[in-house]
């Protein structure tokens, strides 16, 4: 399930839902929620407006999801983006992943929140507590994050031999 909206969410529907649509199969629902934080080490984050890409958006994350699906053994998945103003600690993402192991689970998790970050059309832009507002620029941290899924002798490996 791939969502992008305005409204927050409640995490803890979004994980009974992912569990409830996997009819008993899943031993493992690895999640993340991500939160707005202060991107500026001299202010506060007043807001962090999210502009996306509608259409495409969601197809990227659906083509995400479908990477995760193909490389490991995970039941389902959802994604929940919000878009528009958001204050300092609100909720700003999740991600669920079911499996029947915890291995495929946490790693399609991380590999999702990863690829999102750097492929999904959004666009942030930060105002400060003292009304400064600017666009929030890529993070090479956050690109060689996901370098981590592309190059096979640094991917986590696939950890669900023996997990229980």
């Amino acid at each position: 399930m791939i969502i992008v909206q305005q409204a927050d969410f409640d995490a803890g529907q979004l994980i009974a839902g992912l569990h409830r649509r996997t009819q008993g199969q899943a031993g493992a629902v690895a999640s993340f929620v991500g939160y707005v934080r202060d991107y500026s080490a001299d202010q506060q984050t007043q807001e962090l407006f999210l502009e996306h890409y509608p259409g495409m958006c969601e197809q990227e994350l659906s083509d995400i999801a479908q990477q995760a699906a193909q490389r490991w053994d995970i039941i389902d998945s959802t994604i929940v983006h919000r878009v528009g103003a958001l204050s300092r600690q609100q909720q700003i993402v999740f991600v669920g992943v079911a499996s029947a192991h915890r291995g495929d689970a946490f790693a399609a998790c991380e590999f999702i929140m990863d690829a999102l970050k750097t492929r999904a059309p959004f666009w942030k832009r930060e105002t400060l507590s003292d009304g400064k507002a600017f666009w929030v620029e890529a993070r090479s941290s956050d690109q060689q994050s996901l370098e981590k899924w592309t190059h096979p002798d640094n991917a986590p490996q696939d950890n669900t031999a023996g997990s229980k």
